[in-house]
């Protein structure tokens, strides 16, 4: 009968652990979409020529608009085709940043495998 105790027991501690790993799996599900609504509402700069070409995105890589001084015309298609990509690749990288820095306070103290 002792046996069968223990082994209730370590059923229940094992259920409480599930039950709290749910319930922080559900934390982090409503932290998400909140920091995807957050990300959603951002604005982040990326730029080039020295802030002649501006593109803006939000926190999750969604083009919100680009920003061309009338200074940079001047300079030809082919240059400011490349100021236009080199901004865009400054904003991509800033936008990921901030997302990977988002969910890793999201996450920290967690416990969850593969996060």
């Amino acid at each position: 009968m002792a046996e069968k105790g223990q082994g209730f027991g370590f059923g229940l501690g094992k259920m409480k652990e599930l039950a709290e790993a749910f319930k922080k799996a559900q934390q982090v599900q409503e932290g998400a979409k909140r920091l995807q609504e957050e990300l959603e509402q951002m604005e982040i700069l990326g730029e080039s020529g020295g802030g002649l070409v501006k593109v803006i995105v939000s926190g999750n890589q969604e083009p919100k608009r680009v920003e061309i001084d009338p200074s940079a015309l001047a300079e030809g298609a082919e240059v400011l085709s490349d100021l236009v990509a080199v901004a865009m690749k400054d904003a991509y990288k800033k936008s990921t940043e901030t997302m990977r820095e988002r969910m890793e306070d999201l996450t920290s103290g967690l416990e969850l495998p593969g996060l």
